[in-house]
């Protein structure tokens, strides 16, 4: 997930994590001094690449994460029973060869792969598998926070204590080489959804021996276990081996042992740099080897310079994100509508994407099942805004309007002039807008995932391939960040999602899921769409092999680095 996202992905959590590293970076040749030290002689295979990371991880166990960050370094580390072809949204098989599933869909066989190991010499089985089910099912206190078991609750609901239902209904393991999962319905995202870095196989060893589900809540922070921070343990081609804090790097390794094509680098190096200027300076220097996300004006530079810059399919949504829950003006259907005409799409698109970007109608792209061509939409209308805000008793709106620092989204390429742009549309319509800027994974999701915000920036890469993924994410739980509890119909719509996710008929789900489309945008509209957008990477010219993912799903097990 991702990937928020990532999957790469939105970062959606509750409480401000503990592993949150500020990090200054004076200047351009300190840092490049350092990297080179680290990357040593040699090239080609056996070498390192150390790439420019946007914001530091939370930690490094994925089951309890949901941000890009973390996922980039874990998904080099850590595999699930399934994952996505390269370059692609299409599931193939990992460490399961092969699945299939009884007609009512709700048992499915995986046969797994043999003689697979975890990076502790611990055997990768049907034991493992059930067990790492049972891990995440079996979350108690502050495991079953939504700021830590994120992806859990989405993708499967409630836990054991039955609180809430469940997808999740149990795991036997008849033979070491075949794992039953039983499920209590259909859903049209199994198993795709085991692709997701949080649902990532991990040592059952390892996990009992550093006490992986220790986790604590303390004020409005986490303490995470020993295995968190220091000990993740998996299958991948890499092995963590080391966080240095203080510099602001992450070090992984080869796993020797790897049951499958060994990765073609010795080591890989996160280097965490938030700021895309110093980015791109990092690898004008040689410093950094790679970074995702640069600005759009530094393509063509970045091409001439001989760089290989990658763009990829777009499979992303930014929304500007409404909640009902504080603010009454805003549970008004004519005060989102007119924030909805306040807004020039077009001209954002425009001025503050990239090439390629669209203007969004909706809150998935064209290319996933349940699209609707014929949903209402919204042209940039002042009159028509403030039309509505005063048939709304709302000419004096005023809104808190977040939006993050610290950070690059592939949706959002520049959260500030994305920021400052969609203000001024809003003062044009006579709204007071109070600005509220924090980092990324220093208050900023937190706050929006607490409902804080009335108005705020966020958007999400797709997961895989299905309506869920997108609109069921955003609005399957009613009192999730856009609250939309708060309205008569936001329980009605959880839903209305839940039952075109669990429908086996395709062509029949697909026209639910546009049926929902045409509400969201008429009916409800519990966020406004703004754009997608074709997020690039780059690389040095000493980098090959790297396959772009439109998941933003990159793993670096098939790069090499060449002496030039």
């Amino acid at each position: 997930m991702s990937r928020a996202p990532s999957s790469w992905r939105s970062g959606t959590r509750t409480l401000r994590r503990i592993v949150t590293v500020g990090i200054a970076f004076a200047t351009a040749a300190s840092l490049a001094g350092c990297a080179q030290s680290e990357r040593g002689a040699g090239g080609g295979e056996g070498g390192t690449l150390t790439f420019g990371a946007a914001g530091a991880p939370d930690l490094f166990d994925p089951f309890y994460a949901s941000d890009g960050e973390t996922f980039r370094v874990t998904r080099q580390m850590m595999e699930g029973l399934v994952n996505f072809k390269p370059g692609s949204v299409d599931v193939e098989p990992s460490l399961a060869e092969s699945w299939e599933h009884t007609p009512d869909g709700k048992t499915w066989t995986f046969r797994l792969r043999s003689g697979v190991k975890f990076h502790d010499g611990t055997d990768f089985n049907s034991d493992a598998v059930c067990k790492n089910f049972q891990r995440w099912y079996n979350q108690t206190g502050a495991g079953q926070n939504n700021a830590l078991s994120y992806y859990w609750i989405e993708n499967f609901g409630g836990f054991a204590d039955g609180k809430a239902p469940s997808l999740f209904q149990s795991c036997e393991n008849p033979d070491p080489n075949t794992a039953v999962v039983h499920l209590t319905r259909a859903t049209s995202k199994f198993p795709d959804l085991l692709g997701l870095p949080s649902f990532s196989m991990q040592s059952p060893t390892a996990m009992e021996k550093y006490k992986a589900n220790d986790v604590q809540a303390q004020g409005d922070s986490f303490v995470y276990p020993e295995y968190a921070k220091s000990h993740p343990t998996s299958t991948g081609p890499f092995k963590f081996d080391s966080y240095d804090q203080s510099n602001g790097t992450i070090k992984l390794v080869r796993n020797d042992e790897y049951w499958g094509e060994k990765a073609k680098l010795k080591e890989l190096i996160f280097r965490i740099i938030p700021d895309e200027t110093v980015r791109k300076q990092e690898l004008e220097s040689g410093a950094i080897d790679g970074y995702d996300l640069p600005n759009a004006a530094d393509l063509k530079a970045l091409r001439e310079a001989g760089n290989n810059v990658q763009v990829r399919d777009p499979f992303n949504i930014m929304y500007l994100g409404i909640t009902q829950k504080n603010n009454p003006a805003l549970q008004n259907l004519k005060v989102r509508q007119a924030l909805a005409h306040a807004v020039d799409r077009e001209t954002l698109v425009k001025a503050n994407m990239p090439e390629g970007a669209s203007v969004a109608t909706q809150f998935y792209p064209s290319n996933v099942d349940g699209y609707a061509p014929d949903v209402q939409k919204f042209q940039h209308d002042p009159a028509k805004a403030r039309q509505l805000l005063a048939e709304a008793g709302a000419s004096n709106l005023t809104v808190n309007f977040y939006w993050p620092t610290e950070v690059t989204r592939p949706y959002m390429p520049d959260p500030q002039g994305i920021y400052n742009a969609l203000a001024e549309d809003l003062r044009e319509v006579g709204i007071t807008v109070n600005p509220v800027s924090k980092p990324w994974n220093g208050g900023y999701i937190d706050d929006v995932d607490n409902a804080k915000a009335d108005l705020f920036l966020l958007g999400w890469t797709g997961d895989y391939n299905t309506p869920d993924n997108f609109i069921g994410t955003f609005f399957g739980t009613p009192t999730n960040r856009f609250h939309t509890a708060s309205s008569p119909w936001g329980a009605d719509l959880a839903a209305q999602l839940q039952a075109a996710d669990s429908e086996p008929d395709e062509a029949q789900r697909s026209a639910m899921y546009q049926d929902i489309n045409r509400k969201l945008m008429s009916e409800y509209l519990p966020a406004v769409p703004l754009s997608h957008s074709p997020p690039a990477i780059v690389t040095s010219p000493r980098v090959q092999g790297l396959v772009p993912s439109p998941l933003t799903a990159e793993e670096f097990a098939s790069v090499s680095v060449s002496e030039q």
